[in-house]
């Protein structure tokens, strides 16, 4: 579990920190050198980086030919290669990643409460936060690119509540497995999956 005061830190300020904490746990990762990689619905099999340098260039492998999530809340690496040009080795950095992440996941939770009509049901709520996770998890929800749709501007992020009964945490993972595998058939305009521009041979390259 990530430590709760690098979450005060280090989180975006529109996300309580009960509300980063559940995004942590269910679509991040434990380990801020952790690194997966998709190809369309499939994971591949990738070595588990034990050094920074070693996490960059399994990122550097991957980009461009394969979906790939890195760190403790599992950023899109290639939204970075297209947004700022290079492959940045802060990326990893475990507030770095949280203050990128959290603030991504921010701007997609206001896409999905936006397409809700800014719900203020208590019963509501958790399905929202749900979508919200998924919508992450695959970069899709109801057809748009959520990494890339255009930010809704201020609203109210609520915490949901807890699980609701009949909301199981096996139902949830059949209704994410299932949104992965549709999000799969279009992943063309993915910015996880888009073409390097660059020459990153030069990052994270071991000291020789």
């Amino acid at each position: 579990m990530v430590d709760t005061a690098l979450i005060k830190e280090c989180s975006d300020p529109d996300l309580k920190p009960a509300i980063v904490e559940q995004f942590i746990e269910r679509a991040g990762a434990p380990d801020p050198l952790a690194v997966t990689v998709r190809s369309g619905n499939r994971v591949v099999l990738v070595p588990k980086p034990t050094t920074p340098e070693e996490t960059l260039a399994l990122i550097r492998e991957n980009l461009g030919r394969n979906i790939v999530r890195v760190g403790l809340t599992q950023y899109p690496a290639g939204l970075g290669i297209m947004e700022a040009g290079r492959l940045k080795p802060d990326l990893i950095e475990p507030c770095e990643n949280i203050r990128m992440g959290t603030a991504l996941f921010a701007k997609v939770y206001r896409v999905v409460t936006k397409w809700y009509g800014n719900p203020t049901d208590r019963a509501v709520l958790p399905q929202v936060f749900d979508d919200a996770i998924i919508a992450w998890q695959t970069g899709y929800f109801e057809g748009t690119a959520v990494f890339r749709a255009p930010d809704p501007g201020e609203m109210k992020l609520v915490d949901p509540e807890p699980e609701r009964e009949g909301n199981s945490t096996s139902q949830r993972a059949d209704h994410g497995a299932a949104a992965v595998s549709n999000a799969a058939q279009d992943v063309a305009t993915d910015p996880n999956t888009a073409g390097i521009r660059i020459d990153l041979s030069g990052i994270g390259a071991r000291e020789k």
